[in-house]
């Protein structure tokens, strides 16, 4: 069994061995069940789990000790609920590497310094707090191991302390992500000057969450701290009550000329003072889709001398009208490289235009352009115009690789365009009703040279199929020739054998012999040696087939555990045992189990004369015996 989930089953109890026999589990789902507490035993034997998931139980802590401490192969881990409130030092120790751990601590109250000290590395963590000073005390335990840390549901207050206090580098927390939290304008003033002293932090996100303020920061006490280090701020969904009202952010302008990516999307955004947006002098990529900016607010926003370094900027979902008046806007951004402006009803288009030089993507897919002109620059090497009312497209545009037509009016494909160094085109969706030969004929489709393969694929294949079946043809006649199948199958019985103890121990032997002969020489086996070996005196025990061997048992166990319980073994060779299947197998297990032990457990009794040319060379060790050791023949004349 690899996974186990029994999530939503009002499981309150569970036995200590329920588990005990998943070895190779990978995968437990207890979550949203009733237990009331968790146990170290549950999970003792589940040494191959790789992902646990423990959420929306009732337990209140996780015990005194760690309840993961045989859990060496844990990769992901999801614990807590609403009653969650106590973490202990020593509740995760054993856990050394997790790629997810996830935290639900709507509640959590107590939280002894050091607890997550254990754990060496954590690629992602979630947790859900309310509690600022359990905040910063779980920051300062994470510094040396957590890349990723994701703090959902917090409701922020001032906190004096700070977040590193005495702890040593190398940080390694390069990502911090608030989601659902809420924060003040006095929080987030002291929030920026504390993340400064995390000096190996990058990434910035606040997702779903809710300013309670209008930009009222303490610039002054920002910029005095010195400069920030962080290179990726991304602010979704941001929700501020009195927007309209937010303030200019001046003073700030310090703690943004080393940012290179900034994403501010659905958050009522309708401009950048143009005195700020000239202090993003490293800005390579800006992100201000589902916004509500305007051409005049645009403007302003990207005005001379603004945002000198930027290479891609995306403006989609705004309240654009005039093309003409954008692309005047962004000529303002020497190197701008990719322009995202669509899903702004732009309507028109005007017969003219100026860009960036260097412009070489643009999407203006669901601007409800009803034409193409000479307004596209013919810079570009990617075109997306998609979802428009287009029915033609002519334009010459030279340099232009990748093309997408989808969800437009167009009843033809664009061959009168003059696009030589086309890739990729998407006309999905439009009104194509014909094709015309001119359109797919040209230069470009003369010099293609097909290999055989596209040519000729049918017949290629066939080949393929016919030299697969000729090789398993060979191979099956070099096997039945050279009796592979028989190899096979011995090898897969020794393996068997090799598994198990090297000799018996001396309490289980049961027999003085083991008897190994074939049917037809049954007669003179049973009759004449087994009577006489029997009656002796001392008797010796034998162990026969037809009367020891365990009904219901696989015969090859049979046969090895009755050579492994017997001081011997005894052939009788005639040219039926060298004929026989079974007789065979008996033969090469004493080979594994007995000669390779040097020892002389096997005893040979010629029924009949046999010429060792006559024995089958995979009895290599038979012949070799038989030319080497003494053996017992049983003369013509019985008396």
């Amino acid at each position: 069994l690899r996974a186990l989930l029994l999530q939503s089953n009002k499981i309150s109890s569970i036995d200590e061995d329920s588990f005990r026999s998943l070895g190779k589990l990978e995968r437990l789902d207890l979550s949203n069940n009733n237990l009331a507490h968790l146990s170290p035993v549950w999970f003792g034997h589940l040494f191959s789990l790789q992902h646990l998931h423990l959420q929306g139980n009732s337990y209140r802590d996780l015990g005194e000790s760690s309840p993961f401490s045989n859990l060496r192969n844990l990769s992901s881990l999801h614990l807590g609920n609403p009653q969650f409130s106590t973490i202990r030092q020593g509740n995760f120790e054993g856990i050394e590497l997790l790629d997810k751990l996830w935290i639900d601590g709507g509640n959590l109250s107590q939280y002894e310094p050091g607890s997550l000290k254990s754990i060496k590395k954590i690629n992602h963590m979630i947790i859900n707090l309310r509690s600022t000073n359990v905040f910063s005390a779980i920051v300062r335990d994470l510094l040396h191991s957590v890349t990723w840390l994701e703090v959902r549901e917090i409701k922020l207050e001032i906190e004096k302390k700070s977040l590193v206090q005495n702890s040593t580098l190398p940080f390694t927390i390069r990502k911090l992500t608030f989601k659902d939290a809420s924060f003040t304008d006095q929080y987030v003033s002291r929030l920026t000057i504390l993340l400064k002293e995390i000096i190996s932090l990058r990434v910035l996100e606040a997702i779903d969450c809710v300013l309670e303020g209008k930009g009222a920061w303490d610039t002054k006490e920002i910029a005095s701290s010195g400069e920030t280090l962080v290179e990726t701020v991304s602010v979704i969904n941001m929700v501020i009550q009195e927007f309209h009202l937010f303030l200019d952010l001046e003073g700030m302008e310090s703690q943004i000329n080393k940012l290179k990516r900034l994403t501010i999307a659905s958050s009522r955004v309708f401009m950048v003072p143009c005195k700020l947006a000239k202090h993003f002098s490293s800005l390579l990529y800006l992100d201000f889709h589902d916004n509500l900016l305007v051409n005049n607010r645009l403007n302003e926003t990207i005005c001379e001398d603004a945002w000198p370094s930027l290479q891609t900027l995306n403006l989609s979902q705004n309240s654009l009208k005039s093309l003409k008046q954008t692309a005047n806007s962004v000529t303002r951004l020497p190197k701008l490289i990719n322009l995202d402006i669509s899903q702004n009803k732009f309507g028109e288009i005007p017969d003219v235009c100026e860009w960036p030089k260097n412009l070489k993507y643009l999407n203006l897919s669901s601007t409800q352009i009803p034409k193409l002109t000479t307004c596209i620059p013919p810079t570009l090497e990617v075109l997306d115009v998609s979802a428009n009312n287009l029915q033609e497209f002519g334009l010459q545009l030279p340099f232009l690789k990748e093309l997408y037509l989808a969800k437009n009016q167009l009843k033809a494909l664009p061959g009168d365009a003059h696009i030589p160094n086309l890739v990729a085109m998407s006309v999905r969706r439009n009104k194509l009703n014909s094709f015309s030969r001119e359109v797919f004929e040209g230069v470009q489709v003369g010099a293609v040279h097909l290999s055989l393969m596209e040519c000729h694929k049918f017949l290629v294949v066939s080949l393929i199929c016919a030299l697969v079946f000729l090789v398993i043809l060979i191979l099956v006649a070099v096997g039945y020739k050279y009796h592979a199948v028989w190899y096979l199958r011995m090898t897969w019985a020794w393996l068997q054998a090799k598994r198990k103890p090297k000799r018996a121990p001396p309490k289980d032997i049961c027999y003085d012999a083991f008897v190994s002969y074939s049917e037809n020489d049954s007669d003179w086996v049973e009759n004449i040696m087994v009577r006489e070996l029997e009656q002796a005196c001392p008797p010796f025990r034998l162990c026969l087939h037809k009367r020891d061997f365990v009904p219901g048992k696989w015969i090859v166990d049979n046969i090895i555990d009755s050579i492994e319980k017997s001081h011997k073994t005894l052939f009788v060779l005639s040219e039926h045992f060298v004929q026989s299947e079974w007789c065979k197998y008996e033969l090469d297990f004493s080979h594994f189990r007995l000669f390779d032990e040097n020892n002389d457990a096997a005893i040979l009794v010629l029924l009949e004369p046999i010429q060792s040319k006559a024995i089958p060379k995979r009895f290599c060790k038979l012949r070799k015996i038989m030319n080497t050791k003494t053996y017992l023949e049983w003369p013509l004349e019985e008396e």
